[in-house]
């Protein structure tokens, strides 16, 4: 008898997801808009809010006559803030960035004082959203008006009106950061001494509005003495907290469910006042009550982000060596403090050097209350601020040395060996390699070419001047550790929490405390458990957003996610494997060092033939039948990662800038960008973000501005006049990356959420002033409209000033319009 031996068969791994450009497995729903936002919820009972705002911006309020209101069609019920002034509390600020820092309290609605327009005075309670709506001009409030406080140089000077008459002055904070004091760099006051030249420049951060697509929308619903919150909110894990340290609403019977959130930007990175109210009103009437914003409500009451006034300081030597920074701002607060405000340019303080060696730096800020909506968080937060200055001041100390602004900044950033480098902030820098990304972005965009062809136009003095404009840049992503977040007295850690559950045919839910709003967690973490557990990418469900279901976590911003969210899940991943170890060697009758595990499946070493996919060990845990007695019938796992270092991405920026010297009109002729961002998860979701990064940071370089008339009414409340690009707006991308896995994760993962919105608007203006340096320009201010541009090339300065009130070319709507209502106190004016 002859015995043959069946070959045995060939097994193929699994293909890798990690590194794979998956179409995200959300957007069949986000994108058709079969899912459930909140504005689309209807409970039985449901009351509607509509809120009544100030249409002026700053007064005392010394009379609310809400009786009117009251007796017209539908409405339940209208109350003011005097009605809640026992129970609403103050809008939480988790960010006190100095032990004196003034926080003047944040009602939810103004009992005796308004303080900027669109500031909630009252809330109509009605049985559908337009008798709601209707009602609200039937509130009638008067006001003393006081004095607006808008400027912020003039804001802090002695003798300035004051915002809030109950504290000193207009300044909330000094926050100071010296490294020579710290430790980590030289005195910055001799090495300006020293220098052999100094720079000085004052730029301009114009404030912006984030502008996210879905509108913030809150429904709450009681329940005996529960309640449960849906809300389009970032961050549901710290809202319910925050939320139950202000109204008294007992944690564990407040439930907060962020459903699908299309957009925040950091826009709704916050503790709203609406938030508040809805939930005070539900508690009030015993009834499911819900409140949707209106796209003028947003950008009018929503918190807005930027707005810095930034003096510059840089010494160096003749050759271009840098010596020295010196960096003090005016931060605009708006009239109050919200959740991070003060925070924000605190958290900057620390990336103004870049990614540049410098031996001394020296930052202060002063924190200032004005008349307007409060700044917070917005895509980049304190990072955007920070390399604007640095690449400005940067192309600016090359003009003043003769050099070529690339070889300025090739002679003084962090060579790739230098890793890990910290700099002269105290950071630690995790790895990279500045050079090798800005020969890619030099490739990309075809460098000599459009040098040559700026050579050219400038000889025959062509009207259309081209200009290349560089930002080399890094930003401190993955935004935990808590120590570090406590060092900045930060209320609260940076840890996050994952957790993950097999389930008994083998699929898997992954329970993450990272809540998305539209970055692809769902495809990402897919990916990543995939490839851990090695199970189908399609047998993997990820949850999020609700308290009740995920009930631990410190959600979505400052890129965090993928770094310190994504590495809780692997680690939670490499729980469940180590815990069905232990099942598996019983099952398989074999010593768990006797174990591998490959491709989901534990086999024996030494043994072919036997194998136990850990999806088996699902089924067999479940079943619970034979499993060791000293272990859990159980293979899910928890994890919480804290990691004990930022992660650093970094990349290259150039923009090739027409300008029209005629018409004062730019279009960027190419754009290319070569981004660090670690290890790639999903090639198309960085390529998603990096692209929508940019359009914003090319729109507060270009479009974007939020515009406040003389009398604090904001002018641009509408998309007419708040100019946010549409894609036939901005150019085609040539976007390439390098990979430097970040040390500090396991993933290598360093952060791509604000890359382009970083490093990009700093590009684009430099690129335009290189096309017109030549022609005397030296500063245009942002946005680079037309008008400003044309100014600056015929009539010098930084062509801020703006067109007759009025007029066509002023641009914006009129303070009627905008408010909705007349105050005798409206008047046009320019920009302030």
């Amino acid at each position: 008898m002859t015995v043959t031996e069946e070959p045995a068969a060939e097994t193929t791994a699994p293909e890798r997801e990690v590194g794979r450009a998956r179409r995200r497995k959300e957007d069949a729903r986000l994108i058709t808009g079969r899912t459930t936002w909140t504005d689309n919820m209807v409970l039985p009972g449901m009351l509607h809010l509509a809120v009544v705002r100030s249409p002026v911006a700053h007064g005392k309020i010394t009379n609310v006559d809400v009786s009117a209101a009251l007796e017209a069609p539908g409405v339940v019920a209208v109350l003011t803030g005097r009605d809640l002034a026992e129970e609403q509390g103050s809008i939480p600020c988790a960010w006190p960035v100095t032990a004196d820092m003034v926080n003047p309290g944040h009602p939810s609605i103004a009992v005796e004082e308004v303080n900027h327009v669109g500031e909630a005075v009252a809330v109509i309670v009605a049985r559908s959203k337009a008798a709601a709506a209707d009602a609200i001009e039937l509130v009638d409030v008067d006001y003393d008006l006081l004095p607006p406080v808008l400027d912020m140089e003039e804001a802090v000077k002695a003798g300035a009106d004051l915002c809030h008459d109950h504290v000193e002055s207009n300044t909330s904070y000094h926050f100071v950061f010296d490294a020579g004091e710290a430790g980590t760099g030289a005195d910055t006051e001799q090495a300006f001494a020293d220098a052999d030249v100094v720079v000085s420049r004052r730029f301009v951060n114009q404030r912006l509005i984030p502008a996210f697509m879905e509108p913030r929308s809150v429904v709450v619903q009681p329940q005996g003495d529960n309640f449960t919150l849906w809300s389009a909110t970032q961050i549901p894990h710290v809202l319910r907290v925050m939320l139950a340290m202000v109204t008294g609403v007992p944690e564990h019977k407040l439930r907060v469910v962020a459903p699908d959130v299309g957009g925040g930007f950091g826009g709704k990175l916050q503790v709203n006042p609406e938030e508040v109210i809805a939930l005070l009103v539900a508690r009030r009437l015993g009834k499911p009550v819900k409140w949707t914003e209106t796209r003028s409500e947003s950008l009018m009451a929503a918190h807005h982000g930027r707005d810095q006034i930034q003096y510059v300081d840089v010494a160096a030597t003749r050759e271009g060596d840098v010596k020295g920074l010196r960096v003090r701002i005016l931060a605009d607060m708006g009239a109050y403090l919200r959740l991070i405000t003060p925070g924000v340019p605190a958290l900057g303080a620390f990336m103004f050097p870049g990614i540049y060696k410098f031996p001394a730096y020296r930052f202060e800020c002063d924190g200032v209350f004005t008349n307007k909506v409060p700044t917070d968080a917005y895509r980049g937060a304190g990072r955007p601020e920070a390399t604007f200055a640095v690449e400005r001041i940067m192309d600016e100390l090359a003009v003043e040395l003769g050099m070529d602004p690339l070889e300025l900044r090739r002679k003084n950033w962090i060579q790739s060996q230098e890793f890990p480098f910290t700099t002269v902030a105290g950071l630690e820098y995790d790895s990279g390699d500045y050079d090798a990304a800005t020969q890619q972005a030099l490739e990309l965009l075809g460098y000599p070419e459009l040098r040559d062809e700026q050579r050219r136009r400038r000889e025959s003095n062509d009207p259309v001047q081209l200009g290349i404009g560089f930002s080399t840049f890094t930003e401190m992503c993955g935004l935990a550790p808590s120590r570090v977040l406590g060092s900045l007295s930060y209320g609260a850690g940076g840890w996050e929490s994952a957790s993950i559950r097999m389930l008994p045919t083998g699929k898997v839910e992954v329970v993450t405390g990272s809540t998305p709003h539209g970055q692809g967690h769902e495809t990402a973490w897919s990916q990543l458990v995939a490839d851990q557990l090695g199970v189908p990418f399609e047998d993997v469900e990820v949850l999020h957003g609700d308290t009740a279901v995920s009930p631990r976590g410190m959600d979505t911003y400052g890129s965090r996610s993928l770094v310190v969210g994504g590495t809780a899940v692997v680690k939670a991943a490499d729980k469940v494997i180590a815990k069905a170890r232990k099942v598996a060697a019983h099952l398989l009758e074999a010593n768990e060092d006797d174990l591998e595990f490959a491709d989901g499946k534990f086999t024996v070493r030494g043994t072919p033939g036997t194998a136990l996919s850990i999806q088996e060990i699902a089924l067999a845990v479940f079943a619970a039948h034979d499993y060791p007695e000293d272990v859990e019938p159980s293979i899910d796992a928890d994890a919480t990662f804290d990691p004990v270092n930022f992660s650093f991405p970094h990349g290259t920026h150039v923009c090739a800038m027409e300008v029209d010297t005629e018409t004062g009109f730019v279009k960027i002729r190419k754009y290319a960008c070569v981004d660090d961002v670690g290890t790639i998860v999903n090639p198309l979701i960085v390529e998603g973000q990096v692209h929508g990064g940019l359009a914003q940071g090319i729109a507060q370089a270009l479009y974007e501005e939020a515009v406040y008339d003389a009398d604090g009414n904001l002018t641009t409340g509408t998309f007419v006049d708040y100019l946010v690009p549409s894609a036939a707006d901005l150019p085609h991308f040539d976007t390439g990356n390098t990979v430097h896995a970040a040390p500090g994760n396991p993933i290598g993962a360093k952060g791509v959420g604000e890359a382009g919105c970083i490093a990009s608007t700093p590009a684009v203006v430099n690129a335009a002033l290189d096309a017109v340096r030549h022609l005397g320009v030296s500063d245009i201010r942002m946005p680079l409209t037309p008008e400003r541009v044309w100014r600056a090339l015929h009539q010098g300065g930084d062509g801020g000033d703006r067109a007759t009130a009025g007029s066509n070319a002023y641009g914006g709507a009129s303070t009627e319009s905008t408010a909705g209502v007349s105050t005798p106190a409206s008047s046009l004016g320019g920009d302030l």
